[in-house]
């Protein structure tokens, strides 16, 4: 089971940085387990932190200005391997959503199934949501699944996203790939008796 995601309405912290690829999300180094917990704590460890364990105070992440459910990204974001340890890191860190104007395909999909949702909008649309960021660090955003929409709040500036159907039937539901078959149980023994 992954949790429920119906609509979001958050504050967002700010990267405005392109082609972060899953490397500098999480670090090849902290791929040794094999559950997805403590992952969030070296989200972007190396832009973070310095060698010493020190938080850089610049890094947008150690601003407490920018706080929030929602990360708003560059373009191209989760280029590089296909390590779903990023998603991991991003979910466990308490992002549900990541905003940005392209997403590499193999981390759009493990966000997916982890319980992050990639919104994908136009270059014009992200600059306006930066924008209104860098005036009021308070500037919250409103993530409509059902509808498929993201909307600044203040201004009321709104963009539809695209989503596969079938993995927004999974948000939705809070389903993961086996709880969406075993919500098809009454159906498939009721198929399998038909062809009996």
């Amino acid at each position: 089971m992954i949790e429920k995601f119906i609509n979001l309405e958050s504050t967002a912290v700010p990267l405005a940085v392109e082609n972060v690829d899953t490397d500098q999300i999480i670090p090849a180094r902290f791929l040794k387990a094999t559950t997805r917990d403590g992952f969030g704590e070296n989200l972007f460890r190396d832009w973070r932190y310095d060698k010493s364990g020190n938080p850089k105070p610049d890094f947008v992440l150690n601003d407490p200005t920018y706080y929030g459910a929602i990360l708003v990204a560059g373009k191209n974001f989760g280029s590089g391997s296909s390590r779903e340890h990023a998603a991991w890191a991003v979910h466990d860190y308490g992002f549900k959503v990541v905003v940005s104007s392209f997403f590499a395909d193999i981390f759009k999909n493990n966000a997916l199934n982890n319980g992050v949702l990639p919104v994908q909008v136009s270059e014009e649309f992200l600059q306006k949501v930066f924008e209104a960021i860098e005036k009021d660090p308070n500037t919250k955003l409103k993530v409509d699944l059902p509808e498929q929409t993201i909307t600044i709040v203040a201004s009321g500036t709104r963009e539809s996203f695209d989503i596969n159907p079938y993995k927004k039937e999974c948000l939705l539901n809070g389903y993961d790939d086996i709880d969406y078959l075993l919500s098809m149980t009454e159906k498939i023994e009721a198929f399998e008796k038909e062809r009996v």
